[in-house]
């Protein structure tokens, strides 16, 4: 009998359930051993152990090799190897990317001082000005606070196109898995995270 699972489940399931082993650290080596190359590796992806994946104790399910194998064949378009470990890696941790859920830019000081009275605003002078005080006229200076948009909203896209990127190439997985139909005890089903959160209605 087959099972289902969700795409996400199928990325985490311990192999001691008989089924995948994209999940853990050792499972991960496996996923995308022979696909890595030393360069991605030496950029701070410390997923592969290779002790682990040498073992020749441990066993991996045949539906968990082609799991890793399509994983780790996504498409330089869709992100390649790069795209691979990170979808390897919320897989493992059960998450998906931080969209920054509830993020509105808003206006902020630049910089802040703080004294005995509080925290002000920090100011810097843009100027000068001529005014006329108690009948003679003086040179005073203009004094402005520098303002920013906080989060920026290039930050706030940035995070909305590495979910949105994300999704594209999770959807591309699931796609391959159901078209080449090799899986044996595992169905892939056709729930998927939400598409783009951040425009639902709420």
């Amino acid at each position: 009998m087959r099972r289902k699972y969700l795409l996400s489940q199928q990325l985490r399931l311990d192999h001691g359930h008989g089924l995948l082993v994209v999940g853990r650290r050792e499972q991960v080596a496996v996923a995308f051993h022979g696909h890595l190359d030393r360069g991605v590796a030496s950029e701070g992806h410390n997923l592969l152990d290779r002790e682990a994946l040498l073992d020749p104790e441990r066993h991996t399910h045949e539906d968990a090799e082609v799991i890793a194998a399509t994983v780790a064949g996504l498409p330089d378009s869709l992100g390649g190897k790069r795209m691979a470990i990170r979808v390897a890696e919320l897989a493992r941790a059960g998450l998906t990317p931080d969209w920054m859920p509830g993020a509105v830019p808003r206006v902020v000081p630049v910089d802040t001082r703080r004294n005995q009275h509080g925290e002000r605003a920090a100011t810097i002078v843009v100027g000068t000005e001529r005014v006329l005080s108690r009948g003679k006229w003086r040179t005073v200076e203009v004094p402005a606070c520098p303002v920013t948009l906080r989060p920026h909203p290039q930050q706030i896209e940035a995070a909305h196109r590495g979910y949105d990127d994300w999704w594209q190439a999770l959807d591309w997985v699931r796609d391959g898995l159901v078209s080449a139909r090799m899986l044996r005890e595992v169905e892939v089903t056709g729930v998927m995270p939400r598409v783009r959160p951040w425009g639902e209605a709420v």
